[in-house]
């Protein structure tokens, strides 16, 4: 393994210990007062805003995009899988909420061939079964009282699939860092509208949570902008994974989540099928360039 990748990966999970470690401010947020995931939402994309301009202006990088349709399409699926992805967890758990964020790997692979960006190999039904047994058990649907926290799990990683898929293309023509900027930037206002009409004003005793909460978003998004310049796509969504396994610990110690076995055998399944489809990714690449 050379150095750079080696790097790479290290870069990635500390990226993924970030993100998980953000919703565990988010969770203390909601469990402790009236604040809306909303307005949580609105710390984290304000503060991800400032950091990218910074960048940009002392980089020089310009601020006008070549194709202004991809970049909103993209920051408009984002934030709505950043929003979400903030409500599942505030009406769910921290484990559940994760582990159905992180299923986007898989509706990558499976919607990828419909905007002719991959070829879809018949090896990944399979894995969308398995993905769907682990999301199953995961959720445990009882259908006269399904947790609407774990739906809205589920559709921030459908959401993410389709921002990472616009990213794919959108980064053809735009930088990494414009595209973020842009996201930012979008989310801020689009936050603020719609936080406007629901706004609790913070207490003293929530601003380190909701300044945490913010820097370990946007910590996790430098870090994972950084980590993939020396992993592949393929690698770095399996590397990726291991939030799962960040966010179920942290759940257990932070918020005794129990970890049933039903919850631990729909986690690895999950991480199976993520795994799978990565592999299989790498395979139908080679195949291709032969």
């Amino acid at each position: 393994m050379s150095k750079y990748l080696k790097s790479g990966i290290i870069l990635l999970v500390l990226a993924e210990f970030c993100f998980a470690a953000a919703t565990v401010f988010v969770k203390y947020i909601t469990n402790g007062s009236d604040i809306p995931a909303i307005e949580i939402t609105f710390f984290r994309v304000s503060m991800g805003v400032v950091v990218a301009a910074l960048y940009m202006w002392k980089t020089g990088t310009s601020f006008r995009p070549k194709k202004i349709f991809l970049v909103v399409a993209r920051a408009v699926l984002s934030f709505s899988a950043l929003v979400a992805f903030f409500y599942a967890v505030e009406f769910s758990s921290v484990t559940n909420a994760n582990m159905l964020n992180m299923t986007y790997p898989v509706f990558i692979f499976l919607v990828a061939p419909l905007f002719k960006l991959e070829r879809m190999h018949k090896l990944a039904i399979l894995f969308l079964i398995i993905a769907m047994a682990g999301i199953y058990l995961v959720i445990l649907p009882d259908f006269s009282r399904i947790n609407s926290g774990d739906v809205i799990g589920l559709l921030s990683g459908i959401f993410a699939a389709f921002a990472i898929i616009t990213l794919s293309v959108a980064r053809e023509h735009d930088s990494t860092i414009l595209i973020v900027f842009y996201l930012m930037a979008i989310g801020t206002v689009c936050n603020a509208f719609m936080m406007a009409p629901v706004f609790v004003t913070p207490r003293f005793e929530d601003l380190p949570l909701l300044l945490g909460s913010g820097i370990m978003g946007v910590a996790g998004q430098v870090l994972l902008t950084m980590g993939y310049k020396n992993v592949s796509a393929k690698t770095g969504s399996m590397v990726s994974s291991s939030r799962i396994v960040f966010a179920a610990l942290m759940g257990s110690f932070f918020f005794s989540e129990v970890l049933s076995l039903r919850i631990i055998l729909g986690g690895l399944l999950i991480i199976g099928s993520i795994i799978g489809v990565s592999t299989l990714q790498k395979r139908v690449n080679a195949e291709d360039e032969q």
